[in-house]
């Protein structure tokens, strides 16, 4: 169970179901009858990569630092995350576990704990390659590409991915009771068990109705119904929809033989240790 107080990472290779679970916990913790908003996810969790709380601790514009020294600044900005609320509170980041220019990308004197979900790679190359406007193949490299991130925009710092098995190994190879993990196909294939554990170790109770609302209402029909009515704030301008098919397995009718064996090539230790190796790769 995680421990209460401070920072509680919703933590994701990009693409990975991360939108899903926060959208989750907001109903589940909303608890009403009504699908909680979409465009209201920031008032309910923190994003690591939002720039105003570098902000808030650097002493001169961003743009003026080198990115060793805006790295420096992230431990003071996740300790202004921290003073948000008494209670925990939700900070979602899609940084590797790791550092950055010798920094730590999550600042553990300020962390409760973690969940972490992770999504077969066959799969999240197709929706990753969407949202970046890359071609597949271009995708399956950057997935597979050291040190992989972004760079400091208008509204973002940089955040750090390194490559897909990088980061999932980063986050899950230690054992740890106050990191939970999270595989996007047990969310779709066995939602009322997997999400029914997920909030047990936030220490949460729900009653069976309450917990199968809050599923429904952070369902894949839900979200991109509302993206196509409202439109969704964090879908990149240059993609088509944030939210693009949902269901697992797209990966085996839209991938050439030989892109998914340079996926499994290049990540076949972390896609054993969860399943997601095909048979005769």
């Amino acid at each position: 169970m995680v421990v209460v107080g401070a920072l509680i990472w919703l933590a994701s290779y990009p693409k990975s179901g991360n939108t899903w679970v926060r959208s989750f916990l907001h109903n589940l913790l909303r608890n009403t009858t009504e699908p909680a908003d979409i465009n209201a996810l920031n008032q309910f969790c923190l994003g690591s990569s939002s720039r105003r709380w570098f902000e808030q601790v650097s002493p001169v514009p961003l743009e003026q630092l080198k990115p060793d020294a805006l790295a420096r600044l992230r431990p003071a900005a996740q300790a202004r995350m921290s003073t948000v609320s008494p209670d925990s509170i939700f900070v979602k980041s899609h940084n590797y576990l790791g550092p950055w220019f010798g920094v730590p990308l999550h600042n553990m004197q300020v962390t409760a704990g973690a969940i972490y979900i992770l999504r077969n790679p066959l799969d999240v190359t197709l929706s990753l390659a969407g949202h970046l406007g890359m071609s597949i193949d271009d995708t399956i490299k950057f997935m597979s590409t050291d040190g992989a991130g972004t760079k400091l925009t208008a509204r973002h710092i940089p955040e750090v991915y390194d490559t897909w098995s990088a980061h999932v190994a980063s986050w899950t190879s230690g054992a740890n009771p106050q990191l939970f993990v999270a595989r996007y196909e047990d969310m779709s294939e066995r939602p009322v068990e997997t999400f029914g554990k997920m909030a047990g170790f936030l220490g949460l109770n729900p009653a069976a109705d309450r917990l199968e609302r809050a599923i429904s209402n952070a369902s894949f029909d839900v979200l991109s119904t509302q993206e196509r009515e409202k439109g969704f704030k964090e879908k990149p301008a240059h993609a088509e929809a944030f939210f693009r098919k949902g269901k697992p397995g797209q990966w085996r009718e839209l991938l050439s033989d030989e892109q998914i064996a340079k996926v499994v090539s290049a990540h076949r230790a972390q896609m054993e240790r969860f399943g997601y190796v095909p048979d005769g790769f």
